[in-house]
């Protein structure tokens, strides 16, 4: 209880001093506040003094002042602005009468409320004639005592008005003396306040808040209340602020007194007083506390005790419940010293007699963990051995921890060796052959290109080896294909003890196999490497149900020795070489040259030529249509095509021309291919395009061998009449370069076509032997400009004047113009201006298979 009682005591004596602070500091700031009211109202007299000297100047400098002049300078001026209160400013002229000296209002500004001054007389307000002659001998400004103003009306304070005075001179300097100011008078300058205003608006509303503001004219024996911002309100007896104003001959005295508002509500933020109340109260709460800590502090220790007990049981608890394997270890030794039920099972049961250290099969792991800034593992993927010494993949994770002020290890392992075992199961399955376990095609091309990237920098020499075994099929066909898969399996192993450490040996597909061979020298080597998997594979006997088989292999050869080769060259280059291993005689080593693409070129040709012997039996042959698109559309003008021919594989795709036309054309194989388009066109005209009879114009396209053949024309008429399609909507195709090989050949067989009513066209104008000259003796009412001139004209300026030169021409020879490969609508719009009339392109319209032939194609491929 003393305790309390002293703290109380101590916090009333801060309590009285702040008070006290408070009241100084408030005390300073009223101060303040008088001295800049005072300032204030000083600073509002010497404006109206300034507005006085502006006009007395315009009557020192001018021998004549007009009232016209008086009214501009008040209105630029603007007085009123400045001084809400002010009446009026008048001019008063000095007149000499037999009965002395008077001054009559002459002038007054503004003249709206101040009609009564018109005509005043000044001697007849004495406090106002008294500053006349005062401002007269001083020329100084002098302010009069309070009067009523004559031109105020009504209920206003009797005594409200007051006026400041100035002289007004004859031209001149200012005069320096008494004498000379009364002989160059010739009138006076007033301006008039309502004189609660003028103060009014001086004094700041900060400071009629706080006070009571009174200012009263001690001047003469008599006091004058000039102003009383709060004649009601409550104030501050004890306190009074008092300041002294001279000016204009008169003295002011301004008395500020603090008025009485509502006292603040109880601040807790600023007061000492609750604060050391509390203060107190919590002193003899903590004399109290001390006296019975011991107890306590005793019943807390127990309770704490029981419940770290409980905490610790139920950690264990779930931590056997959990399938990682958690352990706790000693934090120097390591020594283990608790272990949850799947550390027991995974471990062994006296997994807690060992040491951390013992567990991982990486002896160098646990001095790395011992060290002072390694604090956590995470994620360490390592093998752990059981007591047996049986070792399994796990993910660890370890860190230190204080428990009961102890350092310790705690170690977090889950199990993952069949996740492992499956990731390196399905690895090798993307990699590697099932079969033969050699590598893969796709893991055998990513090694060559690793080595290819190599020759960028390193230019490695190494060998690419294609191996075809040759008496495959025969083995596959008499023992089946079980023995095949015996043979290929066997032979893998066989093959793959002849490579070097580094060599790479994958199946490609098949029979066939691929080597990379590294670390060769020149061509001697990869010839002896080559040789050697040769002789391996020659020598070695295939034992199957008690027969023996021998197989060979031929081998295509390249060299890895040069930058910039591709993956995809390299690869035919070796199936080139291998091809030309066979066609040699088999079972030997050919080195690619560049004679041998020619070769495989031929090749494939004759390949070509003798599935095209066959390919209209076997309807192999499909008719697609490509619409030619109108730039200027006319209405009800039907649908233009031109037709294209497609090859059907074995699969069922369409293989575009330019595989089997240079098979066609060397095989001379090309007229029967025209007469079959031809025939088949016309016995289903009506059925090539959706639009059926009101297809507009269909288009031939027609070879150089063909255009040759005399009779081709006959059997076109003859076609046309048999099939009863018009003339008019047939047109035949030829390109430019079989035009100019043989002109006059080619002009009779239009010419030809062209009486029957049949239109002619030149393909791909621009490409040969371009001469405009030619294109006056050709019948022909079509002319088609080459797409690669298409394609660039928007970039080339060459190309584009070629495609405007031959849209000129073919205008002024009357043919239609019709633009290939057009891929854009920027391109569209360039060849619309030029007067263009036809464009085409895969962009325009993709070919579709004809429309009697859909349900025997596989969707189109891309022209």
């Amino acid at each position: 209880m003393l305790a309390l009682l002293l703290g109380l005591a101590l916090t009333m004596l801060l309590r009285y001093q702040q008070i006290q602070r408070e009241q100084a500091a408030l005390d300073l700031t009223r101060s303040a506040l008088v001295d800049k009211s005072s300032v204030a109202l000083i600073t509002q007299l010497q404006a109206a003094e300034s507005l006085l000297r502006a006009v007395q100047s315009l009557f020192l400098s001018s021998d004549e002042v007009s009232e016209q002049e008086f009214a501009n300078i008040y209105a630029n001026l603007q007085p009123r602005r400045r001084f809400p209160s002010l009446q009026a400013l008048a001019y008063a002229r000095k007149e000499v009468r037999t009965d002395g000296v008077h001054y009559l209002t002459t002038w007054v500004q503004p003249l709206s409320g101040n009609a009564a001054l018109a005509g005043l007389d000044i001697n007849a307000q004495p406090n106002n004639l008294q500053g006349v002659i005062a401002s007269r001998d001083t020329d100084l400004p002098t302010l009069s005592a309070p009067f009523r103003l004559a031109q105020q009306t009504g209920a206003l304070p009797r005594n409200d008005g007051i006026t400041l005075r100035m002289p007004i001179f004859s031209p001149g300097p200012p005069p320096a003396s008494v004498a000379e100011r009364r002989r160059r008078e010739v009138g006076s300058l007033a301006v008039s306040f309502r004189v609660s205003g003028l103060i009014g608006n001086a004094i700041s509303q900060d400071v009629t808040q706080m006070f009571r503001v009174r200012i009263i004219d001690v001047t003469d024996a008599g006091e004058q209340l000039l102003f009383d911002s709060a004649a009601t309100a409550k104030v501050d007896g004890d306190k009074d602020f008092h300041r002294r104003l001279a000016y204009g001959g008169r003295v002011w005295r301004l008395n500020l007194q603090p008025r009485v508002t509502a006292r603040p509500g109880f601040d807790l933020g600023d007061s000492a007083l609750p604060v050391g109340v509390l203060a107190s109260i919590l002193l003899a709460m903590l004399v109290f506390t001390i006296a019975s800590t011991r107890q306590r502090a005793i019943a807390l220790a127990w309770h704490m005790t029981s419940r770290y007990r409980e905490s610790e049981e139920r950690f264990r608890a779930l931590n056997d419940l959990l399938p990682a394997l958690v352990l706790l270890a000693d934090g120097h030794d390591g020594a283990i010293t608790y272990a949850n039920r799947a550390s027991r099972e995974r471990l062994g049961e006296n997994v807690g007699e060992r040491r951390l250290s013992d567990l991982f099969e990486d002896p160098r792991l646990y001095p790395d963990m011992q060290q002072p800034d390694k604090r956590d593992f995470h994620r360490l993927s390592v093998q752990l051995c059981d007591e047996q010494d049986y070792r399994f993949w796990a993910d660890v994770a370890i860190s230190r921890v204080v428990l009961d002020g102890a350092d310790k290890l705690l170690m977090v392992a889950i199990d993952v060796t069949e996740q492992r075992q499956l990731n390196e199961m399905l690895s090798f399955q993307a990699s590697h052959d099932a079969l033969t376990e050699l590598y893969n095609r796709r893991e055998f091309e990513s090694r060559l290109q690793s080595i290819l990237n190599a020759t960028e920098t390193d230019t490695p020499m190494a060998v690419l080896l294609y191996i075809d075994l040759d008496q495959f099929k025969l083995i596959n066909d008499t023992s089946g294909h079980i023995a095949g898969d015996h043979l290929l399996a066997q032979l893998a192993a066989t093959m793959h003890k002849q490579l070097a450490t580094g060599d790479v040996l994958a199946r490609l597909g098949g029979d066939e196999f691929g080597v990379l061979a590294l670390g060769v020298r020149d061509r001697e080597d990869a010839e002896a490497v080559a040789e050697r998997m040769r002789h391996c594979i020659d020598e070695w006997v295939f034992v199957w149900e008690q027969r023996s088989y021998t197989v060979s292999a031929s081998i295509g050869v390249v060299m890895i020795d040069q930058p910039g080769m591709t993956m995809k060259d390299l690869l035919a280059r070796a199936d080139t070489a291998c091809y030309m291993a066979k066609e040699l005689g088999r079972n030997r080593v050919h080195f690619y040259s560049e004679r041998d693409d020619e070769a495989a070129r031929r090749r494939g040709e004759m390949e070509w030529a003798n599935r095209l012997r066959w390919a209209i039996d076997e309807k192999r042959l499909v008719l697609v249509y490509q619409e030619l698109i109108a730039l200027s559309p006319r209405p009800g003008a039907g649908p233009r095509v031109e037709l294209l021919l497609r090859f059907r594989d074995d699969s069922g795709a369409l293989v575009l021309p330019g595989v089997f036309m240079p098979a066609a054309e060397r095989y001379s194989l090309m007229p029967m291919l025209d007469r079959w388009v031809v025939e088949t066109a016309l016995a289903h005209f009506d059925q090539l395009h959706p639009a059926g009879a009101d297809l507009r114009l269909a288009t031939i396209n027609l070879s150089g061998a063909s255009v040759e053949d005399d009779a081709l024309a006959d059997l076109i008429i003859a076609l046309l009449k048999k099939h009863g399609v018009a003339p008019s909507r047939v047109c035949f195709e030829i390109t430019e370069t079989v035009a100019v090989r043989n002109l006059s050949r080619v002009a009779r067989f239009m010419e030809q076509l062209r009486q029957v009513g049949c239109k002619t066209a030149l393909d791909d104008f621009g490409v040969g032997m371009s001469s405009f000259a030619y294109l006056k003796n050709l019948p022909i009412d079509i002319i088609k400009i080459d797409g690669s001139f298409i394609r660039d004209m928007l970039t080339d300026p060459v190309s584009h004047a070629i495609v405007r030169a031959v849209a000129d021409i073919g205008q002024r020879l009357g043919l239609e113009v019709v633009a290939e490969w057009v891929a854009d609508e920027e391109t569209v719009r360039v060849l619309t201006a030029m007067g263009v009339g036809h464009a085409q392109g895969f962009s325009l319209h993709a070919p579709e298979p004809a429309r009697f032939q859909r349900n025997e194609t596989a969707p189109p491929s891309a022209p």
